[in-house]
């Protein structure tokens, strides 16, 4: 069954979003795994600096501005995710029409504004 959430663009830094973001899945106990600049743990959720083949993805919540997303086209679509968010400042028209063209759901969205009102399902 596909049940977790790959953040990409993950921050070790507390103030970034992608780092509340990985806290609040954590704490609605959401399974997560990030991939971000920097190796390291954010609420025990292990950081990884490199592209890896992940199963049962069903959400990646992007955290990186579009320019840097082309490295990620197949990999995310690789992953078969049920949906990509993409979270304000990370919307791109690229990669929308790829992942519907491959019938993942695209959803422009603020992963926090979702979890915290009880609509991230």
């Amino acid at each position: 069954m596909k049940n977790t959430t790959l953040v990409i663009g993950a921050s070790l830094q507390s103030t970034r979003y992608s780092n509340r973001a990985i806290e609040l899945l954590a704490e609605k106990a959401v399974p997560t795994i990030a991939i971000g600049a920097k190796e390291g743990e954010v609420a025990g959720i292990k950081i990884y600096k490199h592209q890896k083949m992940f199963e049962n993805i069903d959400t990646v919540t992007l955290y990186i501005n579009p320019k840097i997303q082309e490295v990620y086209y197949d990999y995310v679509i690789s992953l078969c995710p049920r949906r990509v968010i993409f979270n304000p400042g990370t919307e791109n028209v690229e990669f929308t029409k790829l992942l519907r063209r491959n019938h993942i759901l695209v959803q422009e969205a603020c992963t926090l504004v979702l979890l915290s009102i009880n609509q991230y399902s």
